[in-house]
C-alpha cells in the first residue's frame, strides 16, 4: 500500500486517525506485507492483528532491476549461499514471529544460476517450516526454469518446478478465463495451493480489478483454486467515495459475496473484542475515557465483527463502527441508530464461531450505552451434532416479554460500573455438547410507557430536539466470553522487576524538564507469564514547599500509551518545575478484558534531580 512503511512503521503507533487498516480478516488466510525493499518484513503491527485473527503473515523477499541481478550474483554463486541465505531468511521470521515468505525473483537468470536458485527456494522452505510451524513459502509467478523473466499467468511446466518444492505459486494477473482450470489440472492434488493473481488496480487484470474484482474472484471460485489479492489499499489510495470506511466495507463486501467467510473466530475461550479499529479519536479504559487525542495503531485492534455491508435505505437500523462515538475500551465500538417501532426488533450477527461447549456454564458480558428507550441484547445461536439449532436471547428484564423466536430467554444481570452511561450485562448458559455458532444483536424499544420514551443520555437532532419515540441509538462497547472457572492471574507488583534506561533530559519551557526513557519489565522468578498488552501510565507526584513529595493530593494518573511487549518507550514528556517524582505504572492486561488494579500494578519510580 503506498509503498508500504507509512503510519505502520512506527512499533507504539502514531496519530493519524485516518490511517489505512484492515478490518475485514474473517476474509482472508494469508496477508503478504509487500514492498519495493530487497527484504520487507511486516511491521509488528499487523503480525499481532492478523495473528489476532487466525491470519498468517508473510514478508517478502524480491529482487529487481541491476540491483536485483547483484544480489542474484551473490545469492546464487554457490549452493553454499544460497542455503546461508535461506538459513537467514528463516531465522528472521522465526525471532520477529512472522510466518514465512513470498519469493519474487523479478529479474533474468542465467540457466546455471537455476540449480541454485531451485536450492535457494527448497532450503529456505524446509528451514522455515522445521523453525516456524505451519510457516509458508510461497513462489511468485515471475522468472522461469529457463532463467527468462517472463510472467505465465498460470501454473505450467515453465514454473511448476519451482512450485514443487514451496507451498505455492502466486500467478501474474494477466491471466485468461479457462488458466485457473488450466492451472488447477496441472497442480493436481495441490490444487489450492495455485493462486490466482488479481490486482485491485486493474493493470491487466482479468474483470478490471477496483470495483469489479468479483468477477475474478467468481472465475477462480467456479474453477476451484485459491485466489490473491494484490494492493487491496487502491480503496484507501484512490480515496474511494464517500469515506473512507464505507468505500472499504463496500469493496471487501464483493469478495464476501463471491468467496464467503474463512474464519470463525469463536473457537477459544476466553473470547473478548471492543471492536478497535486500530486508530481512532480517543481511547477508553473500562469506560473511562483516558486520551481524547487522535491515534493509528494496528496492533490494538480488537477482534473485529463480522457485518455485512448493506444499502444505508435498506434497513430501519444501521450498524456501524463509529470511531466518534463512545468506546467501552480501546477506540471502537458498533452503533447502532435508526428507528423501530415499540414492539419490533431488529437483529444482526455480528459473528461466527465453531466453539464446542462442555458442562462448565459460559459467562457472557456485554456493555451497552444507550437511549432510555433503546434496549440492546444479544441472540446466541448453537448448534449440536444432529443439525438441531437453539437460539437464546440475552437481554434485559425490559425485554423479556419477547420470547418469539426464540428457544430460551436469559435475563441479564445489569452491572452499572465505575464509568457513567454505560450498563454492563451478565448471563450465564449451560448447554454441554453444543456448539456456540453464531452471535447477534438485537435491538428493540423498550418496554415503558409512552410518557417515559424520551432519551435523557443523548440528544437527538442538530438541534438537541426530543426524539421521536422510534427514535433507536445504542453503542455496544464489548463482549467477552469465558467458562465460569475462569480469573485471571495478575501477579501482584511486588513480583515483578520494572527498570528504566536510556534515561535523557533536556530543558523545556518556563523551567520544566523534558524526559525520554525506555521502561522495561519481567517477573522475579523468571516465569513466563503471557498477556495481551499492557496499559502505561504516568502519576507526575508535585512536591511541596519542603521540597518533599506530596502524598494528599488525588493520584492522576496520565494515560501514555500501550505496549504489546514487555518493553516501552516514553518520548519527550514534558514535567512541570513542580513535579519531585514520576511514578510509571504498568496496568497488566487479560485475555477476558480485564485490567488489573492500578494500585496492584508493577511501576518505576523515577526521582527528579537537580532541578
Amino acid at each position: 500500500m503506498a509503498g508500504g512503511y507509512l503510519d505502520d512503521k512506527w512499533v507504539q503507533g502514531g496519530s493519524n486517525h485516518d490511517a489505512y487498516a484492515i478490518w475485514h480478516w474473517y476474509l482472508m488466510d494469508v496477508f503478504v506485507y509487500f514492498s519495493h525493499n530487497l527484504v520487507t518484513l511486516p511491521p509488528p503491527c499487523w503480525t499481532n492483528t492478523a495473528h489476532r485473527h487466525g491470519v498468517k503473515v508473510l514478508g517478502t523477499f524480491i529482487t529487481e532491476g541491476d540491483d536485483g541481478i547483484a544480489v542474484c550474483h551473490e545469492l546464487l554463486s554457490t549452493k553454499e549461499s544460497a542455503q546461508m541465505y535461506a538459513k537467514l531468511l528463516a531465522e528472521l521470521a522465526a525471532n520477529l514471529g512472522f510466518d514465512g515468505w513470498l519469493l519474487n525473483m523479478e529479474v533474468s537468470l542465467k540457466p546455471e544460476q537455476i540449480p541454485n536458485l531451485k536450492e535457494f527456494v527448497n532450503h529456505l522452505s524446509l528451514t522455515t517450516h522445521s523453525s516456524v510451524p505451519g510457516s509458508l513459502v510461497i513462489w511468485y509467478d515471475s522468472v522461469t526454469i529457463n532463467g527468462d523473466l517472463s510472467w505465465q499467468n498460470e501454473l505450467n511446466e515453465l514454473n511448476k518446478p519451482f512450485f514443487d518444492i514451496c507451498d505455492g505459486i502466486f500467478t501474474n494477473y494477466s491471466w485468461k478465463e479457462d488458466y485457473p482450470r488450466r492451472s488447477a489440472a496441472v497442480a493436481g492434488d495441490r490444487k489450492f495451493d495455485v493462486y490466482m493473481g488479481i490486482d485491485v488496480f486493474g493493470r491487466n487484470t482479468y474483470g478490471g480489478g477496483q470495483w469489479n474484482t468479483n468477477v475474478a474472484l467468481d472465475v477462480i471460485r467456479k474453477d476451484d483454486v485459491s485466489a490473491a489479492i494484490f494492493a487491496p489499499g487502491w480503496v484507501y489510495e484512490t480515496k474511494q467515495e464517500p469515506d473512507f470506511e464505507t468505500a472499504q466495507n463496500r469493496w471487501w463486501s464483493l469478495v464476501e459475496k463471491s468467496w464467503g467467510i474463512e474464519r470463525k473466530y469463536l473457537r477459544t475461550l476466553p473470547f473478548y473484542t471492543n471492536f478497535d479499529q486500530g486508530r481512532g479519536y480517543h481511547i477508553s479504559v473500562d469506560g473511562d475515557q483516558v486520551s481524547d487525542a487522535t491515534w493509528c495503531n494496528i496492533s490494538s485492534q480488537g477482534v473485529q465483527p463480522l457485518l455485512e455491508f448493506v444499502d444505508s435505505t435498506a434497513n430501519s437500523i444501521q450498524l456501524l463502527v463509529d470511531l466518534k462515538q463512545a468506546s467501552y475500551g480501546g477506540g471502537g465500538n458498533i452503533t447502532f441508530k435508526g428507528s423501530l417501532e415499540r414492539d419490533a426488533y431488529f437483529k444482526k450477527r455480528i459473528f461466527q464461531g465453531e466453539f464446542i461447549l462442555t458442562e462448565l456454564p459460559i459467562h457472557f458480558f456485554y456493555s451497552v450505552k444507550s437511549d432510555n428507550n433503546s434496549s440492546l441484547g444479544l441472540v446466541l445461536q448453537f448448534t449440536n451434532s444432529l443439525s438441531n439449532t437453539i437460539s437464546v436471547l440475552l437481554t434485559s428484564h425490559g425485554m423479556d416479554h419477547l420470547p418469539s423466536g426464540f428457544s430460551k430467554v436469559v435475563p441479564t444481570i445489569e452491572h452499572k460500573g465505575n464509568a457513567p452511561g454505560w450498563v454492563i450485562h451478565e448471563g450465564t448458559i449451560e448447554m454441554n455438547g453444543y456448539i456456540l455458532s453464531e452471535i447477534h444483536a438485537l435491538c428493540h424499544r423498550s418496554n415503558a410507557p409512552s410518557n417515559e420514551l424520551r432519551p435523557k443520555s443523548r440528544p437527538f437532532g442538530p438541534d438537541h430536539t426530543v426524539a421521536s419515540s422510534t427514535d433507536y441509538f445504542a453503542v455496544l462497547g464489548h463482549i467477552t466470553v469465558k467458562t465460569s472457572n475462569y480469573k485471571p492471574d495478575f501477579p501482584v507488583s511486588t513480583f515483578w522487576l520494572v527498570d528504566g534506561e536510556y534515561i535523557n533530559w533536556n530543558s523545556g519551557p518556563q523551567d520544566s524538564r523534558i524526559l525520554s526513557v525506555k521502561i522495561s519489565w519481567k517477573l522475579k522468578d523468571g516465569k513466563n507469564f503471557v498477556f495481551p498488552h499492557y496499559n502505561v501510565y504516568v502519576e507526575k507526584i508535585p512536591k511541596l514547599a519542603d521540597g518533599n513529595p506530596s502524598t494528599t493530593l488525588e493520584d492522576v494518573h496520565e494515560y501514555l500509551g500501550v505496549a504489546h511487549v514487555n518493553c516501552f518507550y516514553v518520548s519527550e514528556l514534558k514535567v512541570p518545575p513542580s513535579i519531585s517524582s514520576l511514578k510509571f505504572i504498568i496496568q497488566v492486561c487479560g485475555f477476558d478484558g480485564t485490567n488489573q488494579n492500578l494500585e496492584e500494578c508493577p511501576y518505576y519510580q523515577l526521582e527528579i534531580k537537580g532541578l
